[in-house]
């Protein structure tokens, strides 16, 4: 597996994420978002209220960053993020857990969908067999009173501009 696929399998493992903007002219605000969709080439998809302040923010800076986090696998997305407002979107992307939020439901007039199109990303895998052997190489490393060395399986930087 090439490194870009290995970063849209991690990044299609995580359900949730947090979305980082900047307020203003130097603050940066993150919030955990719930992912509706990730796409083949690693765009991803979100549902947010149109009366967020995070949609202010886009329209002010569509520069925005993507972080995930589980127990051992890490990825951070920067890239351009766009608000859309796509009824026939959202009624495809709609899930029955979205009402805590949008008693409406998928015809709710405050939904709004926030697009992320990715330029690049850096992955760090610890997980399954790979981990496995990086722990292993860390460890002899430290025995040795050396430096692990650099192993694109476990820890990647990957641009995704086409």
């Amino acid at each position: 597996m090439n490194n870009e696929d290995r970063l849209i399998s991690l990044i299609k493992s995580f359900n949730t994420a947090m979305l980082v903007t900047q307020h203003g002219v130097d603050e940066l605000t993150s919030r955990p978002m719930a992912i509706a969709q990730v796409d083949d080439d690693g765009q991803l998809w979100f549902v947010t209220n149109r009366k967020s302040g995070k949609i202010s923010e886009i329209q002010d800076n569509p520069n925005v960053l993507i972080t995930f986090q589980s127990e051992k696998q890490y990825v951070s997305l920067s890239g351009n993020a766009r608000v859309v407002d796509d009824r026939a979107k959202i009624k495809s992307l709609w899930s029955s857990y979205w009402r805590i939020w949008f008693p409406g439901g998928k015809d709710d007039p405050d939904i709004v969908l926030v697009h992320f199109c990715p330029a690049g990303g850096e992955y760090w895998d610890q997980g399954g067999l790979d981990g496995v052997k990086y722990i292993a190489n860390v460890g002899m490393a430290l025995l040795q009173g050396e430096t692990p060395k650099s192993d694109e399986s476990v820890n990647a930087k990957v641009s995704l501009d086409d």
